[in-house]
């Protein structure tokens, strides 16, 4: 079957039209993930709205909950180069980003060849990142960011689109690696894979132990994900998300006066602006994804969550209280008063 054609740029047709077209075109992904993947409706939402901002992902669940099934069946929706690298304690960084090789040409000179690594693709798995140690970990920091690695003196970019879509265990403690704070600032969420529901486990019972293979059909190329971003990012964001993004970020932090009292006491430490920007950034795809034309305060407050548990360290007390980062974050969110939206913005 052929490929969905992608929207049109939004300056050549009715912006209206082609948020309503990019709506139908990502559920019929969603749909053919489905095929696989049953049930975990929000992990895929938010997956896709990192992936139509151009931010990476950190999958963070037990063992046997389909993370990289799910990972690597959006690799096959979507026609673009994929790599999966399973970190263990032995991995190198040149194994992730690629080295110079010594060679010798016909004539009996040496050069140099650099020889690229698997990063250089368009979706990478990170399998269990937190198996290898921080040096390997860090070798991902710069293709984060800047899409692009320095190897020696020279700097490769990636290819466009880059994501990065790592997951980890985080029940095994032994011969593991935490991820460092500003690695984990690299992921635009931290998304949480919880245990299907009973009805859902069936149904994967049902379907797995069949043998009936699925097949899933490809969606997107790259440049459809690439025209699609652009698409993302002519969603509207009122005066008043803005405020209201950077009151959750700043709330956050415990030396902040916008503090709640109750921050400053289970809140060693906060988000930074970076937290705001994807906000704005997972709120615009939320609402590019339901057809609507501007992001709402829902649609902040649903990815707040993600964007922020990775970005908050509770203090002894917290952990003594037995209060995790999402309590704090889902009290936040009541204490927070939203902003006054204007009558000709209702």
């Amino acid at each position: 079957m052929s490929k969905a054609t992608p929207p049109s740029a939004p300056k050549t047709r009715n912006l209206g039209d082609v948020l309503q077209e990019f709506r139908q075109h990502q559920q019929m992904m969603r749909d053919e993930l489905q095929k696989v993947i049953i049930g975990q409706d929000d992990v895929i939402e938010q997956i896709f709205a990192a992936i139509f901002t151009r931010g990476h992902c950190l999958l963070e669940g037990v063992p046997g909950l389909a993370k990289t099934l799910m990972v690597s069946t959006l690799a096959r929706i979507l026609d673009m180069g994929f790599k999966r690298i399973q970190f263990t304690p032995d991995l190198m960084p040149s194994d992730i980003t690629g080295t110079n090789v010594l060679e010798e040409d016909d004539r009996g000179g040496r050069h140099f060849r650099f020889v690229e690594g698997p990063i250089f693709t368009n979706i990478v798995l990170a399998d269990e990142i937190n198996r290898t140690p921080p040096k390997t970990q860090a070798s991902l920091l710069q293709a984060m960011q800047e899409h692009e690695v320095t190897i020696g003196q020279t700097t490769y970019p990636l290819p466009d689109p880059f994501f990065v879509i790592a997951t980890q265990n985080p029940i095994e403690q032994e011969g593991t690696y935490p991820l460092p704070e500003a690695q984990l600032d690299r992921f635009m969420f931290n998304i949480k894979v919880d245990y299907p529901s009973r009805e859902e486990e069936e149904r994967i019972l049902a379907a797995t132990t069949r043998n009936e293979p699925v097949e899933v059909r490809k969606v997107f190329s790259g440049k459809a994900i690439l025209n699609l971003q652009k698409l993302v990012g002519s969603v509207a964001v009122s005066e008043y998300i803005i405020q209201y993004a950077a009151s959750i970020a700043r709330a956050t932090r415990p030396k902040d006066e916008s503090a709640p009292q109750f921050i400053r006491d289970l809140i060693e430490w906060g988000a930074g602006p970076r937290a705001g920007q994807f906000l704005i950034h997972g709120g615009k795809a939320l609402a590019a994804m339901d057809g609507r034309f501007s992001v709402a305060i829902e649609d902040v407050q649903k990815i707040a969550i993600p964007v922020l548990r990775h970005r908050i360290s509770t203090n002894f007390q917290a952990q003594a209280e037995g209060l995790s980062n999402e309590d704090i974050i889902e009290r936040l969110l009541r204490e927070i008063p939203t902003p006054e939206i204007p009558k000709f913005e209702k």
